[in-house]
């Protein structure tokens, strides 16, 4: 088996088995389990879990954002996307994002996202 294929085998096991990772606080209601680098510092990839009714504000993509939804669904201005959903956002993109049910996705940033709003939802 290649590197590529081990990994990507336990990637599928991780997100299975999802309660039992280790968990941090990306925002309230979003958690992140980091694959490599760190949410918001640089290229990383994490896997998120939302909250039910757990939302990201607006925010600005400086560089390209895929995000592969495992378990539930999320939704943005431009759709709902239900799992088994790949979303690719391009540098200079904006969204927010919304979880109604809840979700678990696989998100990868070559860079990092620029909140447009801030937590009190001021520009």
């Amino acid at each position: 088996m290649t590197a590529h294929s081990t990994a990507f085998a336990d990637l599928l096991q991780r997100a299975a088995e999802p309660d039992r990772l280790h968990w941090q606080v990306l925002r309230q209601g979003v958690q992140f389990h980091a694959l490599y680098g760190q949410p918001g510092v640089g290229p990383a990839a994490a896997l998120l879990r939302y909250a039910p009714g757990a939302t990201v504000p607006e925010h600005h993509h400086t560089g390209y954002e895929h995000i592969l939804v495992l378990q539930g669904s999320q939704r943005d201005g431009q759709g709902h996307y239900p799992a088994g959903a790949l979303l690719v956002s391009p540098p200079g993109s904006r969204h927010n994002v919304v979880s109604d049910d809840g979700c678990l996705v696989l998100a990868i940033w070559s860079a990092p996202i620029e909140f447009v709003t801030d937590a009190c939802g001021k520009r």
